[in-house]
């Protein structure tokens, strides 16, 4: 360790940090794990949080019971509310990074409505720079809720067509897992998990258990049940290796989930 930091020290002094030799140096470091024991949870916001009264309730009361024995980062989805922003501002040609903000305000409307119904078990709502605090929130009540959107704004990175932002909150969500080191990703959503084709208009699809991103990819499934920059961010991990796709609907599939059974799609890495 002795030898690669002091390594990485001169290269860095010495080289840009496009530097072949530097950016080997860096990727040898060892790589710390700020919460390897917490789970993050992203509450789909169209697939859940839109039903309102009936998809909600049963969900919160799964995260309570489970905060007893489970560490969990709540992040929020956006969903329809933000759909008819993007048409908006995109019928006014504004760009993606305007966009994003929108999206971010949705996604930050759903954050501070889940909270509010697990206040009462003193779990609160985190945004922006409160993020710090997860750690303590996590030591004194097991869960914290935040806002999936990532907080790129106005630097997003544009799609490659359209304006639409192309990190929303699948992607911000799975970023967190990976920045705090976390031991999991679940995404909660309305269906039991990835297809061979949408279930709501195929009748003949047909469900996959389990697959790995490239196998997406060589089928065309990349953009079919995750935003399609997840799947490039999950090759890319150092830690969540591997994502799982649930049905919140259906009571005891989140709290399964967390108890490390396989429940719905898992999407692995390679």
């Amino acid at each position: 360790m002795t030898d690669t930091t002091a390594e990485l020290e001169a290269l860095l002094t010495q080289r840009s940090l496009t530097d072949p030799d530097l950016l080997a140096a860096a990727e040898a470091a060892a790589d710390f794990r700020i919460l390897p024991d917490a789970t993050v949870i992203k509450i789909g916001g169209q697939s859940v949080i839109d039903r309102g009264r009936s998809a909600v309730y049963p969900l919160v009361d799964e995260i309570v019971a489970a905060r007893g024995t489970h560490k969990l980062l709540i992040g929020t989805g956006a969903g329809t509310r933000a759909r008819h922003l993007y048409s908006i501002a995109a019928g006014l040609g504004l760009p993606a990074g305007l966009l994003s903000q929108l999206g971010a305000s949705v996604a930050n409307q759903n954050a501070i409505m889940l909270g509010q119904l697990l206040a009462k078990y003193g779990i609160s709502t985190v945004e922006g720079a409160g993020l710090s605090a997860v750690p303590l929130y996590l030591a004194e009540v097991n869960a914290v809720v935040f806002s999936g959107m990532p907080p790129y704004g106005l630097w997003i990175r544009p799609a490659p067509e359209g304006v639409i932002p192309p990190y929303r909150t699948d992607a911000g969500c799975f970023l967190l897992a990976e920045q705090f080191g976390c031991k999991a990703m679940i995404y909660v959503k309305d269906e039991n998990g990835l297809y061979t084709a949408n279930p709501k208009t195929a009748k003949d699809a047909t469900f996959i258990p389990k697959i790995s991103v490239g196998e997406m990819k060589a089928r065309g499934l990349h953009d079919s049940i995750l935003e399609f920059p997840v799947l490039d961010l999950l090759q890319a991990s150092r830690h969540v290796r591997e994502v799982q796709v649930v049905n919140g609907l259906v009571p005891g599939n989140l709290t399964r989930a967390l108890a490390g059974e396989h429940v719905g799609t898992v999407i692995t890495a390679n």
